[in-house]
């Protein structure tokens, strides 16, 4: 039961942070929501899928949680629980340091600066690899069958955003500067 709580917990801090900070930038005139919007083609979908499995998977996630005793093994218990944590702490981490630039998919029209400082000059997409390590963490706390087809997915999806969509847009908005950033800085970790 404690492994049930101190997930759920980790979960709303994690929601908490990314639904405030969309709040708080629309009470400033910043759309963060740009998953999709203006978008054609492969990048659209890209990005609609993402909104959607980003949106079911804590579903899925929830009812595991609720109706899964976890694995039988406490030691991965409590390994999915520690990962789970690191991932809040890299996805508010990154949240906090990329201030006003934050955005959930990307948009020409806004502009905003290239952080490298902080988390990011550790990894290139920290509130990504906050998301999957929040999902891997909750699968390893709460295996079955359907929610690691769904986490599969979704990391998935993820990476198809970052290497299809929001890299060639970095590349196009600042060129050498991302290029440099690219060569000292991983795309994960």
């Amino acid at each position: 039961m404690g492994i049930k709580i101190v997930t759920f917990a980790l979960m709303a801090i994690f929601y908490t942070c990314y639904f405030a900070k969309m709040i708080s930038q629309k009470k400033q005139g910043i759309n963060t929501d740009q998953l999709g919007k203006g978008k054609e083609g492969f990048t659209k979908f890209i990005e609609v899928t993402l909104k959607v499995a980003t949106y079911l998977l804590p579903v899925m996630e929830a009812v595991s949680i609720i109706f899964c005793d976890g694995t039988i093994y406490m030691a991965m218990q409590i390994a999915g629980v520690i990962i789970t944590a690191l991932g809040v702490f890299a996805f508010v981490l990154s949240v906090i340091q990329m201030k006003d630039n934050w955005r959930a998919g990307v948009q020409r029209e806004d502009k905003t600066n290239l952080v490298t400082t902080g988390i990011y000059s550790i990894s290139r997409n920290p509130a990504f690899l906050g998301f999957d390590l929040m999902y891997i963490g909750i699968l390893f706390s709460f295996f079955n069958w359907y929610l690691f087809g769904a986490t599969i997915f979704t990391v998935a999806i993820f990476h198809l955003q970052i290497v299809n969509v929001e890299e060639d847009f970095l590349m196009e908005v600042f060129g050498e500067e991302y290029l440099a950033y690219k060569k000292k800085t991983c795309r994960c970790i």
